[in-house]
């Protein structure tokens, strides 16, 4: 393109250097003035049509060189993008080939659970035949025994089977005076009741009630019963002064409706508490959260005396909670729901310490669909932010975790934290919530929690 522009521009001079050589050359008189002026504006015009076109090409390639860029800052875009689905696509794969790996490894034991099945019904069947061969030779014997009495009905008795018919007589004659004494103590319990009845319904008709109801309860006996094992040696749970002990005993009175309800434990004044009535039993809630409406990043008096609204989420209070475990033995429950609800619990028998003790608190756990997370047979202190005694160590745990629990050096679980939705992140903040954490494993951030006190009694251990 240079080479046609240079050669446009030249051609005419050699061309007018040509004319004027080939008029040098033969002696006539040189061409008129007019011509050469008609050529000057010829190369005028061709120059500047030159100009022009040049002018036209240092566009184009300005546009060009623009358009270059743009392609090449998208082929640098598009190799930025190739590169991080490269990268994607190797994590899929390495995800892919772990997936793999698990489900080798889950095949495998589904394998060794398939052939362990077979074997544990292989082995059922070898005793359900080994149990049928037992029953016949027992039967075998029994037919032998009942033809040797018919056969031999005077044959005397050996001394060892004499005397220990005579143990067994003498023992039965025992049992039997126990029961006549238990049956006549109980009519005395039952007389005694009829006369506490008729006496209250006169206290009821005179204006000295108060202090009649002082000689009373003087004279009032409790029935006596066989107490169970344990680190409680108090009384059974029973009406105080006609006011129910705690919910166990309003379902007893015949209560079957969940709401709140007035109870007075021994020794104690009377005050409200919410009671959970269920198909065989009743329980008395002591902590309750769903929704986080309540904050209980609360004072330590605020924790001893309880706080919120028993109708919604509420702490009933670590003083009530002594009182009502103080007068029997009592199971512990705990309700978790996650965020997907899931729901688990776990039941613990337990102890609570006085509040000298900072209401100490020891499990045994009996029952769970769960795996544990609170620490067995240790002795738990309830501690929080302006009152921490759980731990030794230089920061406080129930500040930098919020809510007051029993900690035991700044533990792993805590149900009375923030409430903290799922979409939080971070371990730290994980641990301000509210969680559940098993000691192998992640935290699980719990939607609602629910804690629940029943006493102990016979007749949930038949």
């Amino acid at each position: 393109m240079k080479i046609a522009l240079v050669f446009l521009f030249i051609a005419p001079f050699a061309i007018s250097s040509r004319t004027n050589k080939d008029y040098s050359s033969f002696d006539s008189a040189p061409p008129e003035p007019n011509s050469r002026f008609a050529m000057l504006d010829d190369v005028r015009i061709l120059a500047n049509g030159l100009l022009q076109l040049g002018h036209g090409l240092k566009d184009f390639v300005h546009k060009t060189k623009g358009q270059m860029n743009d392609i090449f800052q998208k082929l640098n875009i598009f190799d930025k993008s190739f590169y991080e689905l490269s990268l994607q696509t190797n994590e899929i794969k390495v995800e892919e080939e772990e997936l793999r790996k698990t489900t080798s490894r889950l095949q495998a034991n589904n394998e060794e659970i398939r052939n362990i099945s077979l074997e544990l019904n292989s082995k059922i069947e070898d005793l359900l035949q080994d149990k049928i061969q037992l029953q016949e030779k027992v039967g075998g014997l029994e037919e032998k025994v009942i033809k040797l009495v018919h056969i031999q009905p005077e044959v005397q008795e050996p001394k060892e089977m004499t005397s220990l018919k005579n143990f067994v007589q003498q023992q039965d004659n025992h049992i039997r005076q126990l029961l006549k004494v238990v049956q006549e103590q109980h009519a005395q319990l039952d007389k005694q009741h009829n006369q506490i009845k008729e006496l209250e319904e006169k206290l009821s008709n005179t204006s000295f009630q108060e202090n009649t109801e002082s000689s009373l309860s003087l004279k009032q006996t409790e029935p006596k019963i066989i107490p169970l094992p344990s680190h409680n040696s108090t009384a059974p749970v029973q009406e105080f002064n006609g006011v129910a002990t705690d919910c166990t005993a309003l379902y007893k009175r015949g209560e079957r409706t969940s709401g709140i309800y007035s109870i007075k434990p021994n020794g104690s004044e009377a005050f409200n508490v919410y009671c959970e009535m269920k198909s065989d039993s009743s329980w008395t809630v002591i902590q309750n959260r769903f929704d986080g409406s309540l904050d209980f990043n609360q004072t330590w008096e605020s924790y001893a005396n309880g706080f919120g609204d028993l109708k919604g989420e509420f702490w009933l209070g670590l003083a009530k909670l002594y009182s009502i475990a103080n007068q029997a033995d009592y199971i512990l429950r705990i309700e978790l729901k996650d965020w997907k609800d899931n729901k688990r619990y776990v039941e613990y028998t337990f102890t609570l310490g006085s509040p000298e003790t900072d209401y100490t608190l020891h499990l045994s756990e009996i029952s769970a669909n769960i795996p544990n997370a609170l620490p067995e047979q240790t002795k738990l202190r309830f501690s929080l932010m302006d009152h921490d005694n759980a731990t030794k160590r230089d920061f406080n745990c129930p500040e930098r975790y919020s809510g007051g629990w029993w900690h035991r050096a700044c533990g792993e679980t805590n149900l009375n934290g923030k409430y903290i939705k799922p979409r939080s992140e971070g371990k730290l903040e994980r641990r301000r919530g509210i969680y559940w954490k098993p000691p192998k494993g992640r935290f699980y951030l719990i939607k609602s929690t629910k804690l629940m006190i029943h006493p102990t009694d016979l007749e949930s251990f038949e």
